[in-house]
């Protein structure tokens, strides 16, 4: 491989990294910001206020264009699991990238 070809090559590869690290970083703030939010839902799965909106759901209270994924039995639960599987999958990650110290 001749030298300017190595170059662009590696100018490519830096040019590509460094807009990927940008894109995580800003996924990693709007994630990290929905933590929050994840926490609240989490807290209302089972709630009283939670088993309420259910049962007012189930007799027809609430208006039919309300949307209402979070009185579903999965929608919720779903989050949780996919934040946690997320969050074992940056650990695995974190681990591999970082240097062990001894």
């Amino acid at each position: 491989m001749g030298q300017m070809i190595r170059i662009r090559e590696m100018e490519q590869r830096l040019t590509a990294s460094l807009e990927t690290v940008r894109q995580m970083e800003e996924a990693l703030d709007r994630y990290e910001a929905a933590q929050a939010d994840i926490t609240i839902l989490a807290a209302y799965l089972n709630s009283d206020e939670r088993h309420q909106d259910l049962a007012d759901d189930e007799r027809g209270v609430l208006p039919p264009n309300l949307k209402r994924g979070v009185l579903s039995e999965d929608g919720i639960w779903n989050l949780l699991e996919d934040n946690t599987h997320l969050a074992q999958r940056m650990r695995t990650l974190a681990n591999q990238l970082l240097p062990t110290r001894e």
